[in-house]
């Protein structure tokens, strides 16, 4: 007995060691940037953990609680306290003899693991698919953040994808190809070539929720050539109050254009904002229809030879549709609104050190935030990676000066530096947003290896203690001494 005694109090010792030495790697949970004077803290602990893409809500109805993912599953994140928890765990690793529908998985975007699509609007919930582990099959499931509580919808028909749900949570839109055709090989998890293995920022075991593949750029010419033919629709989740079922389908448009990025309104739960995809300068991309297929329009209209817009999101009171315009591409850079009542249209202009991959906003349009960008995206901005803060300037319209219903009301943003991401890899994209109360714009970040979820506060810290103030990139190299492959060294704070 005393052997065993001795065993056990060793292998104690070596696992408190074991754990410390763990803890000893994580990551800071907060610092202060010393070139922004602004207090970043770390939210989540999970490596390559995220957030949901930029335009699609991850707050609860609440909003008290976000959603993220992790490789684990689906994460809640309490907004109060910031404590994190497991909502939908992946289940445990399947047998090799297991037989799965091959189809089912790639046409549903459904998997074994949970695939999170969006927080509900209404209730405190949130929209994810997966394989039925009794029949194989795509389904669609609802958890409830507070109690834990999952609750199947409906099954999916084997081959389509739905990504939205609407503002009552009845109704989901999704898109699938006609006949025997599955662009599968256009799809975004299709194969990237070989990354070298010593680089954590590029290896396939260390990309976040949003890591964009090498290819992304061929792939987009190409499924944009294919042409497939293509059908937008809706399909129910809830019963209807004309005797409609779960899983009863609409078609609202035939198309053999790409059609992508759906998002319903957040407020109006028969509108449908979805876009024409592909490289920007050969599509009218931003597109509204109601869920009945009538009053398809286009949003915005060019004007000129390789101007773009795209990136498009709904503002937060469902009444405006925000969009990155360039006109013309890579030259001049605004973030364009459209009014739906009104038809008022706002164009807030930005440097190109400014520029953004995304964009946010509050719901009162006072702050707006952008996650900036590498020499490599669109704008080639020489130091143009870092969070952004962006004060809104309405520019004065002069007595007598031309203006109309139709012309562009001009605006300026004033930018404020939150963080120094010249240690982010660009490739997986931060996809800011602000906290519900205004006091953090949230982002997710490779900088230290794996991507985790971070926050930064929107005001500066009051003196804050000498060893928090630390140069961001600088303490990211502590962990991950890779370079980013987009690196232009060293970056001198803007004056």
């Amino acid at each position: 007995m005393p052997s065993l005694i001795r065993s056990v109090a060793s292998s104690l010792a070596l696992l408190t060691v074991l754990t410390a030495l763990t803890r000893a790697e994580e990551p800071p949970k907060t610092w202060v940037d010393k070139d922004t004077g602004h207090r970043i803290w770390r939210l989540s602990d999970e490596p390559n953990s995220g957030g949901f893409y930029f335009n699609i809500n991850a707050y609860t109805a609440d909003r008290k609680q976000m959603i993220y993912t992790a490789p684990d599953g689906i994460h809640v994140l309490d907004m109060d306290t910031r404590k994190t928890r497991l909502l939908v765990p992946n289940p445990p690793a399947a047998p090799a003899t297991e037989a799965v529908d091959p189809s089912a998985v790639r046409g549903a975007g459904a998997g074994r693991n949970p695939h999170a699509l969006v927080a509900g609007n209404k209730t405190n919930s949130v929209f994810y698919t997966q394989l039925d582990p009794a029949t194989h099959a795509a389904a669609v499931y609802k958890a409830d953040t507070n109690t834990g509580a999952i609750r199947k919808l409906t099954d999916l028909p084997p081959k389509i994808s739905i990504v939205s749900v609407n503002a009552d949570e009845t109704l989901a839109a999704g898109t699938y190809i006609e006949g025997d055709a599955t662009g599968k090989e256009y799809g975004s998890n299709a194969p990237s070539p070989p990354r070298p293995a010593g680089d954590n920022r590029i290896s396939s075991a260390a990309q976040g929720p949003h890591y964009q593949p090498e290819n992304k750029g061929a792939m987009m010419e190409a499924r944009l050539a294919a042409r497939l033919p293509l059908v937008l629709f809706t399909i129910r989740l809830e019963p209807g109050p004309h005797g409609e079922k779960p899983g009863d389908m609409k078609t609202l448009l035939h198309s053999t254009d790409w059609v992508n990025h759906l998002l319903f309104s957040p407020k109006d739960p028969e509108l449908l904002m979805y876009c024409h995809e592909g490289p920007w300068q050969k599509v009218d991309r931003i597109w509204m229809i109601h869920t009945d297929g009538t009053h398809n329009t286009l949003i915005h209209k060019r004007t000129m030879a390789m101007e773009i817009a795209g990136h498009e999101f709904w503002g937060l009171d469902g009444e405006t549709i925000w969009y990155d315009w360039q006109y013309p591409k890579g030259e001049d850079f605004f973030l364009a609104g459209y009014d739906l009542k009104t038809g008022k249209r706002t164009a807030f202009h930005m440097q190109r050190n400014e520029w953004s991959i995304h964009f946010n906003l509050t719901k009162e349009l006072d702050l707006f935030t952008g996650d900036g960008g590498d020499p490599g995206q669109v704008a080639k901005a020489p130091d143009g990676e870092w969070i952004e803060l962006f004060y809104p300037h309405m520019l004065p319209v002069g007595e007598g000066a031309l203006n109309g219903p139709d012309f562009w009301q001009p605006g300026v943003f004033k930018s404020e530096r939150l963080v120094n991401m010249s240690h982010h890899y660009y490739r997986e994209e931060p996809n800011v947003r602000f906290s519900p109360d205004k006091s953090l714009v949230l982002f997710t970040s490779n900088m230290f290896g794996p991507s985790y979820v971070f926050g930064v506060e929107v005001k500066k810290a009051e003196n804050p203690a000498a060893a928090d103030v630390q140069v961001t990139p600088d303490l990211a190299r502590k962990f991950n001494p890779t370079e980013p492959p987009n690196s232009k060294g060293p970056v001198v704070p803007r004056k």
